[in-house]
């Protein structure tokens, strides 16, 4: 019976051992020297912290109440970033403190070095959370070039091929470009957090990129540009995405599925999403003051986008607010590539959604000659907007519209109003509308729906 009883203690002792171990698994960055003083770097520190606890198997690195200001900073497997409730980081001002940093993973986004807070590549099991604070600090950075960001403008958050990566209940505010890009990455969890992003150009809330099985959910997000974004700059596309229960501003697009399309988008859900204007109307540096679109859904580099379902949307404001287009722009995802097939859109469903307040521009779906958009669903979708076009201005509508804009930048006003208050529908194959209502606040001379080129309806 002792003997027994013995047996039974010692494992029971080990697990406890182990489980205390697990929990004293916490780097403390003020114990490597961080200190909370803005006008004083604590990049080593920070980083210091980071690489023990990924030498030591991972834990916790532990940002405790204060204000912290780095340099860029790079993730490893296995460490659990945990910023606690009144901890700030700043990312510096200085582009000096920026670390250059270049993957070996081939994407449009990837032809050259960039600069950004907080970095990984490459790693397995990386956390990010607490009820910290991340800021960039971006003004800081002004615009140089057309296409200087993540190079003389930093990312706040960039995650490159990497594998299990949660983001929960921070705050990020402010970064010199788009606020977080995961490129490439498999099993990606969002959750909880709040972006405000409207302080540079390029001011995107949120970019998935190439990345299979994601979930993000709860995400309360301003931003100048495109709000909540998928992208394909690589052969990868978006695979197996669900975004549920956000609330959305942005003076660009709250949810895109675009530009960037060389691999595509393929079974993704989006649903329970609540768009609106920003509380904040003192600037702009890009897009519409009520926001260019609610959904966007674009193929312009090649790629295909199948079996997408968009529900449960709230909109308020929006210039045109829902836009899909197949367009033919080619541009390929490393230097010199040429794209030299248009891709596809089939199999799009958008119902539940109701929009009210809108702009007086219309919706469309657009393909192109020979290039149809294919099986979509309207089901559901009431749109409320101000209205106003005139019979005079329907010959100079028809003359815009007529140019197909094949190779231009796809944005859901660049035909300005359309031939329809509704929907304009040109070069699509099988489309389906159902329960679809328009109504607007001043007399509109248009139809609710123009059909051009369609078939299979």
């Amino acid at each position: 019976m002792k003997q027994t009883i013995l047996n039974l203690f010692i494992p029971c002792c080990l697990l406890l051992s182990f489980s205390l171990q697990a929990e004293a698994a916490d780097y403390l960055i003020r114990d490597y020297g961080a200190v909370s003083d803005t006008t004083q770097l604590s990049t080593e520190a920070v980083q210091r912290a980071i690489d023990d606890c990924h030498r030591a198997g991972g834990g916790r690195v532990v940002v405790s109440a204060g204000n912290y200001k780095v340099g860029t900073l790079v993730l490893r497997s296995h460490v659990n970033l945990h910023l606690e409730a009144g901890a700030t980081i700043y990312g510096s001002t200085s582009l000096a403190d920026y670390r250059p940093m270049r993957s070996s993973y081939v994407s449009l986004r990837t032809q050259t070095e960039t600069v950004q807070l907080i970095y990984a590549d490459n790693v397995d099991d990386v956390v990010i959370d607490g009820f910290g604070t991340i800021d960039g600090q971006g003004r800081a950075f002004p615009k140089l070039s057309w296409n200087d960001e993540g190079i003389t403008r930093p990312h706040l958050l960039r995650f490159i091929q990497s594998r299990d990566v949660v983001v929960k209940d921070v705050t990020l505010k402010n970064s010199g470009c788009w606020m977080q890009h995961y490129l490439a990455c498999d099993r990606l969890r969002i959750e909880g957090i709040k972006v405000r992003n409207r302080n540079n150009y390029n001011n995107d809330a949120l970019d998935i990129d190439g990345c299979h099985d994601v979930v993000v959910r709860g995400m309360i997000a301003d931003s100048d540009d495109d709000g909540i974004t998928l992208k394909s700059t690589s052969p990868r596309c978006c695979e197996n995405i669900r975004i549920a229960d956000c609330v959305v501003s942005s003076h660009c697009n709250a949810v895109k599925l675009g530009t960037e399309t060389n691999g595509g988008f393929r079974n993704i859900n989006i649903s329970g999403i609540v768009v609106k204007p920003s509380e904040d109307q003192k600037e702009k540096f890009f897009g519409q003051w009520i926001g260019s679109s609610a959904i966007s859904l674009e193929i312009v580099d090649g790629g295909v986008l199948e079996n997408v379902s968009i529900s449960d949307f709230t909109v308020e404001g929006t210039e045109s607010p829902i836009f899909i287009r197949l367009g033919n722009r080619g541009r390929g995802y490393k230097d010199g590539q040429v794209i030299d097939n248009v891709g596809k859109i089939d199999g799009v469903r958008l119902h539940h959604i109701q929009v009210r307040n809108a702009g007086s521009m219309g919706c469309s779906i657009t393909g192109l000659p020979g290039h149809p958009v294919e099986n979509v669903c309207i089901d559901h979708v009431t749109i409320h907007h101000k209205g106003g076009v005139t019979e005079d201005q329907m010959q100079e509508i028809a003359q815009r519209v007529a140019d197909e804009k094949e190779k231009e930048y796809p944005e859901a006003t660049m035909w300005g109003n359309l031939p329809a208050k509704g929907f304009f529908v040109r070069h699509v194959r099988h489309i389906r509308f159902s329960d679809f209502e328009v109504t607007t606040i001043q007399p509109d001379c248009r139809p609710e729906i123009v059909n051009e080129d369609v078939e299979g309806r």
